[in-house]
């Protein structure tokens, strides 16, 4: 293409040098940085025309056993492989056995005896020779360390038998993995030769909180000491027993979420049948759950089993979408249907009644024995996962299957499909998104065309997968455009829920990059996209009015929703200039001169929080002042902005 440049007389350059300076000046006086501006968005918002209502559970949580984000995460165990069950490399993994001074002793696998049978081996400590001064026994490291905090209660327990009755008492201490010092200790003054639980209490005093500490259980007797289910809590999220750990269930809470999708996308199939997640074998004491391996390749404790995710939402105070298995599994595994499915639909019409049935129903009876009584609240059931994955083309018969039994006995719950099916149409279809940045902003009216005498839809998974473990200021922006068009086309979006959530940040703890939520056994920290998903679930209104947009940059995406009396703007500019936009509210007759600003803003793409920077990018809430129903607004660079407006 040839240059159209036009060519400058000599005697004219210095005044054209004078003009182009000018211009540059008035710019950077513009925009603070020397940059123009991006064309300016002309938005006109008709509050008086509701274009459809906003689904009252819009945005929710997903997760599953990937990151280590129960076991070694939310789940506030601390105690790693409390089981014995993983063998690790050329030994038990995360314990290894102590002696000291003149004491000696050995550790094994024993196959042949444990507490219970769905635990049916044992550590054996065998102990050559120990006495009160030179004890000898086992430690164990935790996921990456014990938090231990000053003036913090632990309660712990294990079970235990020795080969005789004088093998003395066992010692239990927290200690320094720095100094070698105790910071905790506790005494169960004897142990049985039948297998028994055992309880203990270690209460830290002045201490510099620390995650570099582990678990020491000693003997001061020769002889044979037998161990299983070893475990150790901190104060948990309302204390409940058994729990999750408190700062991760706050920065649940704080994303105002509405449903919690579970038991998780993979985890519910496992990689083959028998690693699925079996809900029969999650209830109920401890030491009666065996554990069994999740697809990400690591041993699922089933410490947080089906109750427990029941009252993660009880205590959330959120709605439940529960995952039923659907007769298919990763690797291929599958059931054809017929009467050979049958079995697994009686297993989550049996799941159905646990969660929701009164205490005259069989599995109804049996959580109320557990400990709760009241049934819980259910309205949707999803059937399987992924099954677009499934290569067998039995998903549509194993929907079909499950779909007529489910309706027949609980006709008011809605019902989920995890891929499109021909002869039938479900009540809501699961859509799952993984994209870049770009992708995101390119698909944000992804849904504005889609037919609306379809199913409903449910993204049950999605997320801009830019940054690593957790994401970036880019993903942010990703999220926060893609978000846009699920709140506008909210008619339809009846759910939505990120994922992953959570991701344990040391080495070795993180099998999928981009997540939400960073942790260690110490602390924790949201992503700058946690920001983001918090803003817009908690800037939400019930009705979306009728808008419309021209101009602005390529890079500029807004939704608006409404309450009586109050209007959210959400704009996302993701653009590297400053956007202008000029609003325009119709309908709404006076507008407050002073609104609410939120404002999440990065200095580049690739900007992120850390463990030790945990709030870089955080939401900034100042007031914004509003000349009247038409006003005009510059949203930053790389910003996502709320702008909260009061009607009268």
């Amino acid at each position: 293409m040839k240059s159209t440049a036009m060519k400058i007389p000599r005697s004219g350059i210095s005044a054209a040098r004078t003009m182009i300076s000018g211009i540059a000046l008035c710019l950077a006086a513009q925009t603070g940085t020397g940059q123009a501006q991006a064309p300016a968005a002309q938005l006109s918002i008709q509050l008086d025309k509701p274009a459809h209502a906003v689904s009252p559970t819009l945005y929710g949580l997903m997760t599953e056993e990937i990151n280590y984000s129960y076991d070694g995460g939310l789940y506030a165990e601390m105690v790693r492989n409390r089981t014995f069950q993983d063998h690790g490399f050329g030994g038990v993994a995360h314990w290894n056995i102590e002696h000291f001074g003149s004491s000696e002793a050995t550790m094994a696998i024993d196959q042949t005896q444990g507490p219970s049978d769905a635990l049916p081996t044992s550590l054996e400590i065998t102990v050559k020779q120990a006495d009160s001064t030179n004890q000898a026994g086992v430690r164990n490291e935790g996921y990456w360390g014990m938090a231990v905090r000053p003036g913090t209660t632990y309660k712990g327990s294990f079970y235990a038998k020795a080969d005789s009755g004088d093998m003395g008492p066992v010692s239990i201490s927290l200690v320094s993995d720095n100094s070698g010092k105790s910071v905790a200790m506790a005494t169960v003054p004897s142990v049985s030769t039948e297998w028994k639980r055992y309880e203990f209490t270690l209460t830290a005093g002045k201490l510099e909180a620390s995650a570099e500490n582990h678990l020491l259980l000693t003997v001061g007797h020769a002889g044979k000491l037998y161990l299983n289910m070893v475990s150790l809590f901190p104060p948990t999220y309302k204390n409940r027993e058994n729990g999750n750990r408190t700062d991760l269930m706050e920065m649940m809470a704080g994303m105002h979420p509405t449903f919690l999708r579970l038991p998780g996308g993979n985890y519910l199939e496992g990689d083959f049948i028998d690693e699925r997640f079996d809900w029969k074998n999650t209830i109920g004491p401890m030491v009666d759950r065996p554990a069994h391996r999740s697809p990400w390749n690591y041993l699922s404790s089933d410490g947080m089993g089906l109750l427990e995710f029941m009252e993660w939402t009880e205590d959330l105070k959120i709605q439940t979408v529960l995952a039923v298995y659907a007769g298919y599994s990763l690797k291929g595994d599958h059931i054809h249907p017929g009467p050979a499915l049958t079995p697994y639909v009686e297993d989550a019409l049996d799941e159905i009644e646990f969660t929701t049935g009164d205490t005259s129903t069989k599995w109804g009876a049996v959580r109320a024995k557990l400990g709760h009584p009241a049934p819980f609240p259910v309205k949707y059931v999803e059937i399987g996962n992924e099954d677009w994955f499934d290569k067998s083309g039995s998903y549509e018969g194993r929907y079909a299957q499950f779909y007529k039994a489910i309706k027949a006995r609980y006709p008011q719950l809605e019902l989920i499909a995890t891929a499109p099916l021909k002869r039938m149409k479900p009540d809501v279809l699961d859509d799952h998104y993984y994209k870049r940045a770009d992708e995101f902003f390119d698909d944000v009216k992804h849904y504005d065309t889609i037919d609306r005498n379809g199913p409903k839809i449910f993204v049950g998974e999605w997320a801009t997968r830019e940054g690593s473990p957790t994401t970036n200021m880019g993903a942010a922006l990703g999220d926060a455009a893609w978000m846009t068009g699920m709140e506008r086309n909210s008619d339809l979006v009846v759910m939505a829920s990120y994922a992953p959530l959570f991701v344990n940040v040391n080495p070795g703890g993180m099998q999928w990059e981009s997540d939400l939520i960073g942790y260690d056994a110490m602390t924790s920290y949201g992503a700058p996209s946690y920001y983001a998903q918090a803003m817009f679930a908690e800037y939400l209104g019930t009705e979306v009015p009728t808008s419309t947009v021209t101009g602005g940059g390529s890079r500029f995406f807004y939704s608006v929703t409404r309450d009586a009396g109050t209007v959210y703007l959400k704009l996302v500019n993701a653009s590297s200039t400053p956007q202008p936009v000029s609003v325009d509210l119709s309908g709404a007759g006076s507008i407050d001169k002073t609104g609410t600003l939120i404002s999440l803003t990065g200095t580049n793409l690739a900007e992120t929080n850390t463990l030790t920077a945990p709030k870089r990018i955080a939401p900034v809430k100042s007031s914004l002042k509003v000349a009247g129903p038409k006003f005009d607004h510059v949203v930053p660079a790389y910003s996502v902005q709320v702008l909260v407006l009061k009607t009268k």
